[in-house]
């Protein structure tokens, strides 16, 4: 087993790499790419971190988070990569996708939310579809997020005893402990079929939280064909005083009450 990372090594890596995605960010925005992210793997596998992670420092005007619900009965009637494509990024802009199309491959096929006819021609139209994205110029990585059942199921646990972090628990992800070997199966299909030359899936470790974050994020700055893009440096403007104008007094407003000074009492 590899040896965990000190937090000291870890952070000075992550912050290293989120200022070289704010590069990779810029990049798009002026030479107006667009890139789509596919994050998907085991629940609990850690991809929300990751994402987290990758936006935290980006622009949002730049960087999208795509986490799409449930479909409404309308969207379960329309041709099924309709929802997904609406999400697709313009020029200039980074979509990350929490979980995708390949919803149809897993959750929806291993639980019985689609029928089999509708999972077949998903694996038949899946990679034409990708084909079409990066035919168009759109900027496609894919990564799977690999956990063992015993840290999943460690991570779970974790989930229970954690109030702040509960809600990542559902119906889904309890049903899916007990079908662990359906999913495995799923996976294989799915690789099967859409792990081609032209999108391939890359695999992340993910057993360690802290080496699937870093080695991700540096992985994602390989695929991205960036260069740095040269910034003018801004400088602050002086002040303009002393024309004449006056705050009103602070009893005008209703302020919020100073919670913080309730913890020094």
């Amino acid at each position: 087993m590899s040896r965990q990372l000190p937090r000291r090594t870890y952070e000075k890596a992550l912050l290293d790499l989120q200022a070289e995605l704010t590069a990779m960010a810029e990049w798009i925005r002026e030479s107006g790419a667009r890139v789509v992210v596919v994050f998907e793997g085991r629940d609990a596998a850690g991809k929300g971190g990751v994402i987290k992670r990758v936006a935290e420092y980006l622009s949002p005007r730049v960087c999208r988070i795509v986490a799409l619900p449930a479909p409404t009965e309308r969207e379960r009637s329309e041709w099924y990569f309709q929802r997904y494509a609406v999400h697709l990024p313009a020029a200039g802009e980074l979509a990350l996708f929490d979980r995708s199309w390949y919803n149809r491959a897993g959750v929806e096929h291993v639980m019985g939310f689609c029928t089999s006819e509708e999972y077949h021609r998903f694996l038949q139209q899946c990679p034409t579809f990708e084909h079409l994205l990066i035919d168009d110029g759109i900027i496609l990585v894919k990564y799977w997020f690999s956990v063992s059942d015993a840290e999943q199921e460690r991570r779970f646990q974790s989930r229970l005893d954690d109030p702040l972090r509960r809600w990542k628990l559902s119906f889904i992800d309890l049903e899916a402990r007990q079908r662990w070997s359906d999913y495995s199966r799923a996976k294989d299909v799915m690789f099967l079929h859409t792990d081609t030359p032209e999108s391939p899936w890359f695999v992340v470790d993910a057993e360690d939280k802290r080496r699937a974050r870093l080695n991700c994020m540096a992985h994602l700055l390989d695929q991205v064909p960036y260069q740095p893009v040269d910034q003018t440096r801004l400088k602050l403007p002086k002040r303009v005083e002393g024309d004449g104008y006056r705050r009103p007094p602070l009893d005008l407003y209703h302020y919020v009450p100073d919670y913080a000074a309730t913890l020094l009492d």
